[in-house]
């Protein structure tokens, strides 16, 4: 039989009814003859509540212990799911990040899949289980547990199905498949049905709340499709697309056609005259890594989410320390991007957008570009108007494509 990886946000497994909808939902997977496996985050908020109740003990917990913690999470709602199943006459096992063989480098909060051994997994599957995983988590070479940062149970759903050799992957939340912007912001965003692997990274790295970067380069490595779908939706049909989105490879579209607009709110601005080999040893010391990074006549900027730097006030005190005002680092701004196939292929896109934004009243304060993207930093106050004209100017107006 085909295996089928299925992955259940937070909201979907927020309380007992729900694990029993989606237990429901699994059962129908298994009766229409493929194996399962079945990836679930923490339930709700829980992963948040806990690291709340972490922030009330410490100020600055400890990364270790916060990954100890933070993984019961997860494992609360893959027992409870495995009850469920059984509950309805499935014959199903669950099994940690650890258990099912994701194997980690050695960092704390933000690890990265290095290798996956799902030896127990294939042979629960062969026994004729549906395998219930903890998502968001791992083991480390060094047998330490570790999480996987964030989207971390999309990342072990994709990186399970790729070991697998699934036949797709099944990422299931409260939204319907990917949208060109957040609908929050943008009312008139639409959904995108079909994304290649390219385009949803760049998504994800521009601060799309979409699928990990990570885990998506886990399946366009071995050509895994991603199907983003609604739990309350029906189980896949011969057309996927039709009421979610379907990643996988995908011919280019027109080049400068933009899919969509990305944002990420809560970033640092961080720049150094200090010596890079330098910078970076600390920077590595410390847990933290950047983005956009440059380094040009002697100075070095870059960008660091603050959704990712569990330890603010200790790390601005030891660049502090070690650098003195060599180092500055800049508060309150953000990031907001388009993102297309060969949107870059002329300076057209570039000028359009800037233009937009200068036209608009706001300030634009640094300007990055990939093959796939545009990344304009503004400030954090304007990011939903940004968002707004730029989805209106590319999206809404969407106009030819720029050859």
């Amino acid at each position: 039989m085909s295996v089928v990886v299925q992955k259940y946000g937070g909201s979907s497994v927020a309380d007992v009814s729900k694990i029993r909808m989606v237990a429901e939902r699994v059962m129908r997977t298994r009766q229409r003859g493929h194996d399962v496996v079945v990836v679930v985050s923490a339930m709700g908020d829980t992963t948040d509540e806990l690291l709340a109740l972490a922030k009330q003990v410490s100020a600055s917990p400890e990364r270790r212990e916060l990954d100890m913690l933070l993984t019961a999470g997860e494992r609360i709602a893959m027992s409870l799911l495995s009850m469920a199943i059984r509950e309805l006459g499935g014959d199903a096992i669950s099994f940690t990040g650890s258990q099912s063989g994701i194997i980690t480098n050695d960092r704390h909060v933000d690890a990265r899949i290095v290798e996956v051994r799902p030896f127990r997994v294939q042979d629960e599957l062969a026994r004729g289980r549906i395998v219930v995983v903890a998502g968001y988590q791992g083991v480390s070479y060094r047998r330490e547990i570790t999480t996987l940062g964030r989207g971390g149970s999309d990342t072990t759903a994709i990186a399970l199905a790729a070991a697998l050799g699934a036949e797709y992957c099944e990422i299931c939340s409260d939204v319907d498949g990917v949208y060109s912007a957040d609908p929050r912001v943008v009312p008139s965003a639409s959904r995108i049905g079909t994304l290649s692997y390219e385009e949803t990274q760049e998504l994800a790295e521009a601060g799309a709340k979409v699928l990990n970067a990570q885990a998506v380069e886990f399946a366009k490595d071995k050509g895994i499709a991603i199907y983003a779908r609604a739990t309350a939706s029906p189980l896949p049909g011969a057309d996927p697309a039709a009421d979610g989105t379907v990643v996988r490879l995908h011919p280019p579209r027109m080049p400068g056609r933009v899919v969509g607009v990305a944002s990420e709110k809560d970033l640092l601005f961080v720049e150094s005259t200090a010596a890079l080999s330098d910078l970076a040893v600390v920077l590595d010391e410390l847990g933290v890594s950047g983005k956009q990074l440059r380094h040009l006549a002697g100075t070095t900027s870059m960008v660091v989410s603050r959704e990712n730097l569990h330890e603010e006030a200790k790390v601005r005190g030891r660049l502090r320390e070690r650098f003195g005002d060599k180092v500055r680092i800049t508060d309150g701004l953000a990031a907001v991007s388009v993102i297309g196939a060969g949107i870059n292929a002329t300076f057209a896109q570039l000028r359009r957008g800037s233009a937009v934004l200068q036209d608009g009243g706001l300030a634009v304060h640094d300007i990055a570009t990939s093959s796939f993207r545009i990344t304009w930093m503004i400030d954090r106050a304007e990011l939903d108007t940004a968002v707004r004209m730029l989805h209106r100017t590319f999206v809404d107006d969407r106009g030819e494509p720029t050859p």
